[in-house]
């Protein structure tokens, strides 16, 4: 799987709009298969990546039922809400390690580096957390779940000099490329799904498999 990622002229303005001038002509890439059995629920995940000289921006758009947020605080348990992540190695050797995005639908975030799946961990620090602008269309706290269809939006940007402290850093520019995938997955609510962009071929459920990982094309 690959993505082209298109340069922005200026700052984003981050407020949820999927469709705003400047997200509306970014293809949006789709995260639609599963890991595991079929799960019941497969809700239409979806989303695009914009940069410019400063930061990576990201927004995620999932038309979902069954949806809960309870995690509190950096670094809590937001897999087992409902949450889009971004994982991605900011070059192309996979050896090096890889960042983990995990943000649940009320905006509450994990933010890692890791060598490989639980080797050499490191927590980004609230400093640096705080410095990753996020916009969340639903309330902090989801509880009990909506069980209604529902379509919520995450939208955020990652400064580069964040990611500088935890790993070498290949800056996004014309002909750059990263390794990445997206997933989508709700592992304690009613109806838990694992959902990737790329494909994981792996008999059970895990998104820690940067072997896996498609490609991010910068323009």
């Amino acid at each position: 799987m690959s993505y082209q990622v298109p340069k922005l002229g200026q700052p984003v303005k981050l407020d949820g709009s999927w469709d705003k001038d400047v997200w509306k002509k970014v293809p949006a890439l789709d995260i639609k298969s599963y890991m595991g059995e079929k799960p019941e629920h497969i809700p239409k995940t979806q989303a695009k990546l914009l940069y410019d000289d400063n930061s990576i921006y990201v927004i995620f758009r999932v038309e979902d039922r069954y949806v809960r947020a309870i995690a509190k605080g950096y670094h809590g348990p937001v897999c087992e809400d409902s949450c889009a992540e971004f994982f991605f190695t900011p070059f192309t050797d996979i050896s090096q390690g890889y960042f983990n995005v995990e943000m649940n639908a009320g905006g509450t975030m994990l933010f890692h580096h890791q060598r490989q799946r639980g080797r050499e961990v490191v927590q980004v620090s609230k400093a640096d957390c705080d410095q990753v602008e996020i916009f969340h269309s639903l309330p902090k706290i989801i509880d009990p779940e909506i069980t209604e269809p529902i379509t919520w939006i995450l939208e955020y940007r990652i400064p580069y000099r964040v990611l500088e402290k935890y790993a070498t850093l290949t800056r996004p520019g014309p002909g750059v490329t990263w390794r990445a995938n997206f997933y989508k997955c709700a592992d304690k609510t009613s109806r838990p799904h694992w959902l990737t962009w790329s494909v994981v071929d792996r008999p059970t459920p895990d998104f820690h498999r940067p072997e896996y990982f498609g490609t991010l094309e910068f323009k």
